[in-house]
C-alpha cells in the first residue's frame, strides 16, 4: 500500500494510547496493480480502518468477513490474538481503482490486552454527523462526541476520533478533555491551530494546558482530530505484538508459532 505515516518514527514513538496512524493512498491503481495486507496476527491493540474512498476485504481467524467501502468503519479489538487479512476489494485488485483510507491503532489497557477479539462494523449511513448551526462544519463522529453529538461505537477506554470538514473562512472550537491526549492530522487544505497553520499530511500535537482546540480555516480544510485519555502504562511492542512486557511479546509469538491463533479458513 501507499502509506503517509506521521508516527511512530524515530523522533515520535507514539501519542499514548495511540500506536500508529497510517494514511493510505490517495491512489489510482492501475490493472492488478494493488497490493494490501494478506494474513498477518496481532494481540493487545486494537485497529481502525475508516475508507474514504473505494473498498477493502478483510477476514480473520474467528470466522468474520466482509466488505468496508467509502465511509465505512471497521474497529477491530484484537485483545488475546486474530490472525487477519485486510485486502483492496477484488475489483480494485484486478481492474484497478482509486483507494484512500486511514488506519489508527488504538493500545489496550493492561486488563484488556487477552480480552476476547471482536468486530465493530459501522456503515457510512449509521456513523453519526453533526452540522454546525450555519453549515459551515461538518463532523463525522466516529468516536466521542462533537456539537452535541454522540458515537455509537463502544470504546475501551475513553477516545475520540473525529473527522472534521470545515468551509473556506471558518473557524471552529472542539471541547476536548483536559487529560487526554490529542492530535490533528490533514487530510486536505490549510487550517490554523491559534498561530500554528498546517497543511495536507502535516500532523500536530496538542499540549494538555486547555479543554478546546481552536481551529480557523481560510481556504477550508479536512483534518482528523484525535484524543484520548493515555494509560501511562509500559509498552512493549513488536511488529503485530503489543504487549506491557518483553516476556508477553516472547510469549505471544510462541502462542503464533504454535497455531494458537487460529487460521483464516
Amino acid at each position: 500500500m501507499v502509506v503517509t505515516r506521521p508516527f511512530p518514527t524515530p523522533r515520535l514513538d507514539q501519542v499514548d494510547p495511540f500506536l500508529l496512524l497510517d494514511r493510505m493512498g490517495p491512489v489510482a491503481h492501475g490493472p492488478g496493480e494493488a497490493k494490501g495486507a494478506p494474513d498477518h496476527p496481532h494481540r493487545g491493540f486494537e485497529t481502525v480502518t475508516y475508507v474514504l474512498d473505494g473498498a477493502i476485504e478483510h477476514a480473520d481467524s474467528q470466522g468474520n468477513h466482509g466488505r468496508i467501502g467509502a465511509g465505512d468503519v471497521q474497529w477491530m479489538t484484537a485483545g488475546s490474538g486474530v490472525i487477519h487479512s485486510e485486502m483492496p476489494a477484488e475489483e480494485i485488485r484486478r481492474s484497478g481503482g482509486r483507494l484512500h483510507g486511514f488506519q489508527l491503532w488504538v493500545n489496550l489497557p493492561r486488563r484488556d490486552k487477552m480480552m476476547k477479539p471482536r468486530y465493530q462494523e459501522l456503515r457510512a449511513a449509521e456513523i453519526p454527523r453533526a452540522t454546525s448551526g450555519d453549515g459551515t462544519v461538518t463532523v463525522t463522529v466516529i468516536a466521542g462526541e462533537s456539537l452535541g453529538t454522540h458515537a455509537t461505537i463502544d470504546t475501551r477506554t475513553p477516545i475520540m476520533v473525529l473527522h472534521i470538514r470545515l468551509a473556506a473562512g471558518t473557524h471552529f472550537e472542539q471541547p476536548i478533555p483536559e487529560t487526554y491526549n490529542a492530535f490533528a492530522y490533514l487530510v486536505s487544505g490549510e487550517v490554523s491551530f491559534g498561530d500554528r497553520p498546517a497543511r495536507e499530511n502535516d500532523a500536530v500535537i496538542f499540549e494538555r494546558n486547555g479543554d478546546t482546540v481552536a481551529m480557523t480555516s481560510a481556504p477550508g480544510a479536512e483534518l482528523l482530530l484525535i484524543g484520548g485519555a493515555p494509560l501511562n502504562e509500559p509498552v512493549a511492542r513488536y511488529g503485530p505484538f503489543v504487549m506491557n512486557t518483553p516476556g508477553e511479546i516472547r510469549q505471544a509469538m510462541l502462542d503464533y508459532q504454535s497455531g494458537k491463533f487460529g487460521e483464516i479458513g
